[in-house]
């Protein structure tokens, strides 16, 4: 492991201190990452969905509220909103990104909605400019989902910077990973910045002093020490995931069976996950385990489909985008790691898939 002495360093420096909560190394890492983003503020919080939730909480989003959500996402997204009380509404996606479809946005907001959390998915940014402009046509907040998408630009912004909030996630997979659970949220709002503060760390403003009903969410010191080590190389990966991105594309450019990432005009997609779209996934998935190549599929099933949001009400049918993608995304392994060998061992598997299906 490349940085096995520098992270070794770096949690012994916190074994050697105890300072476990809340200590130096968050501090450090919050103005360090909020600086890689382009943000003045971060307030690191415990994972992705308390990013998520929190972030709402402290907009003032509350029971009775409607907040937009894309219908392909991974269900955090959804359960952040339903956390308070809130209900996410599902908007299908863009049969080319597969993010949220802007168009689809302004017909789901009624008197109720109160916010819209759009998804980078996959690290590949959303359309924001419209999203942002649908937002201000209905005096809505944003809370953008940017959990996939660190350091990803669009235009000549990061993700996470459009919004009210921006929300990410440090789940070891993510292009920066901790070794554990982990999140951060970004903000250009210094009062949203204390309030969210105070509400990771028990709704404190100082000990034993609770101005609000909050909780325990605080990214642990070792987390953030580990963390620090690897913003330090998080650029320079998510370019070799461009890179390897370009490798696969290249390979499979000409199998018309096969569907590769469009990356939108405008925008720097930071692949966190390479995703196909093929017809026949389940018949390729396990042609490709086989042969030793493991696969993903994100996801799975869309939101309005899952059994725990039955009570939305939404039948199949209802977002046809979201649900043909559920039915055909095919992730190919993607890290910072990987090497040409392996990439055209997966491709050379894939063709070789379409071949014999052709014979």
């Amino acid at each position: 492991m490349a940085l096995k002495a520098e992270l070794s360093a770096a949690v012994a420096e916190v074994m050697q201190t105890c300072d476990f909560i809340l200590g130096r190394a968050v501090e450090e890492f919050e103005h360090e990452f909020a600086r890689f983003i382009g943000a003045q503020h971060a307030v690191a919080v415990a994972s992705g969905l308390d990013a998520l939730r929190l972030s709402l909480q402290a907009a003032g989003v509350a029971a009775g509220d409607d907040v937009l959500v894309p219908a392909n996402t991974f269900i955090a997204t959804a359960l952040a909103v339903s956390s308070l009380g809130a209900r996410p509404v599902p908007v299908d996606v863009d049969e080319s990104t597969f993010n949220v479809d802007p168009a689809c946005l302004e017909s789901a907001v009624t008197g109720r909605t109160t916010a819209i959390i759009p998804v980078h998915l996959y690290g590949q940014p959303a359309e924001m400019d419209p999203i942002m402009a649908v937002a201000r046509r209905h005096g809505l907040m944003v809370i953008e989902d940017a959990c996939q998408s660190h350091g990803a630009r669009y235009r000549d912004r990061t993700t996470g910077t459009f919004g009210l909030a921006g929300c990410f996630s440090f789940y070891p997979a993510k292009n920066l990973g901790a070794c554990g659970d982990g999140g951060t949220i970004v903000t250009d709002d210094a009062a949203l910045a204390e309030r969210l503060r105070v509400l990771r760390n028990y709704g404190q403003e100082a000990k034993y002093v609770h101005s609000e009903r909050g909780g325990n969410s605080r990214l642990d010191t070792i987390q953030a020490a580990i963390l620090r080590v690897k913003l330090k190389h998080l650029a320079h990966w998510n370019l070799l995931r461009a890179q390897h991105a370009d490798r696969y594309t290249d390979a499979l450019a000409d199998l018309a069976a096969v569907q590769t990432p469009r990356v939108a005009p405008d925008r720097t997609h930071v692949f966190h996950l390479y995703v196909l779209r093929v017809a026949r996934r389940s018949e390729l998935q396990e042609f490709l385990t086989r042969r030793g190549i493991q696969t993903g599929i994100h996801y799975p099933v869309p939101v309005h489909r899952h059994a725990a949001y039955a009570d939305l009400g939404f039948a199949q049918g209802r977002f046809p985008v979201a649900e043909r993608l559920s039915e055909e995304v095919l992730s190919l392994p993607m890290f910072a790691e990987l090497t040409d060998a392996q990439i055209a061992t997966s491709c050379e598997a894939v063709r070789a898939f379409f071949q014999l299906a052709r014979d």
